[in-house]
């Protein structure tokens, strides 16, 4: 197992490469061109700078005795765009070309080294919650889902809503250039069903897989964020059988999952256990973290620990250890800690603190079950 950690970039995260460096068992940043918007296609020149910044020391680490260095082997994401998912022309762009445009990333990644890419074929809106720092019992903040709210609001008053309380940091999958489409993806978005996304989705796998294993590129798509269908829009990576299902319109080991299994365990019906073991040999990439359920529907994110919420990370890991997985792991959305709820905000979700927590609980799972084996 190869243990990650997300940074959107300098000048684009309050943490740096300095600070993950000091979090023991760190191998890979995981990364992405965010100015990059779905549809684009990234430049050899952008995709070696990054990689540079990542993989490289300056002559100040080197004075200071430093050595340690990271690899950027996954990517999060390359975004699918509309068009994709509708099979139609949609925001000016046509489906053949997005394709030809994302098979062209997938090449010039896969030359630079990049191993797994991450991406997600949810409809308009990538992930959603209500409240980005909701205050938990203990002084910490986290993103928080409130059904209720949900059930009321429209999606253009979500939008609304996300634009005031997005801490001052643009946010993936609610970026200013998508929300400004809004309205002709929701008009296009009418009559879709789940077998049409499905139709969609195989002509997307069996145009870019050849190209993934000509360049040894692995696809791990993440499940939908919330596990459940929102304003009507079918969402198609919610359930273990949508996994397996989406496993099976392509058959290749290149494409897989990047088993979110606090995504996935936000439909309180799913067992995140059981699919860790169920697709282990096709989870190329994972996240994991923990939610607390409410009876109402409401779920908050909470610390890493098992007993802190609703998924069983102790027995996810485990899985893992027993398996040998070697695949990528990366901690997910962690609290708000300390100074990070005094003025240092960090993108929600997304701060320092509670991650390197989580890598040493989950590492520290891993290693009790891999010494046992």
């Amino acid at each position: 197992m190869k243990m990650g950690f997300r940074w959107y970039g300098d000048g684009n995260d309050t943490v740096s490469l300095d600070d993950i460096r000091q979090i023991p068992g760190v191998e890979t940043i995981v990364w992405s061109l965010h100015h990059k918007q779905a549809g684009e296609v990234w430049t050899e020149e952008e995709i070696a700078a990054e990689i540079a910044k990542i993989e490289n020391l300056t002559e100040e680490h080197r004075a200071r005795g430093i050595t340690k260095t990271f690899k950027a082997d996954v990517v999060e994401s390359v975004n699918v765009h509309e068009s994709i998912k509708l099979g139609k022309t949609v925001l000016g762009l046509d489906r053949d070309t997005a394709i030809e445009n994302y098979k062209l990333c997938i090449e010039r990644l896969g030359r630079a080294g990049v191993k797994v890419i991450c991406y997600n074929f949810m409809p308009v809106f990538d992930w959603l919650r209500t409240d980005m720092f909701h205050p938990l019992p203990d002084g910490s903040t986290a993103l928080f889902y409130e059904k209720a709210i949900v059930d009321e609001l429209t999606p253009e008053s979500l939008i609304a809503s996300m634009n005031l309380d997005d801490g001052g940091m643009t946010l993936p999958g609610w970026e200013p250039e998508r929300l400004a489409s809004f309205q002709e993806l929701k008009e296009a978005y009418v009559g879709v069903t789940r077998e049409d996304m499905y139709a969609n989705y195989k002509y997307f796998l069996d145009a870019v897989i050849p190209v993934c294993e000509e360049f040894d590129v692995k696809l791990g798509v993440h499940p939908d964020d919330p596990a459940f269908d929102i304003f009507g829009w079918p969402r198609v990576v919610s359930r273990k059988e949508d996994l397996a299902r989406v496993l099976s319109l392509n058959e290749s080991p290149y494409n897989g999952l990047t088993l979110c299994l606090g995504s996935f365990g936000s439909n309180p019906d799913s067992d995140p256990v059981d699919a860790v073991k169920t697709f282990m040999d096709r989870i190329h990439f994972s996240h994991v973290r923990n939610i607390k359920h409410f009876e109402n529907g409401d779920f908050i994110e909470v610390g890493h620990r098992a007993c802190e919420g609703s998924i069983d990370t102790t027995g996810i890991m485990k899985a893992y250890a027993e398996a040998g997985y070697e695949g990528y792991v990366r901690p997910d959305h962690g609290r708000h800690l300390w100074d990070e709820n005094r003025g240092n905000t960090p993108r929600p979700g997304y701060g320092l603190y509670d991650r390197a927590l989580g890598i040493q609980y989950l590492l520290g799972v891993w290693d009790a079950y891999r010494y046992e084996r």
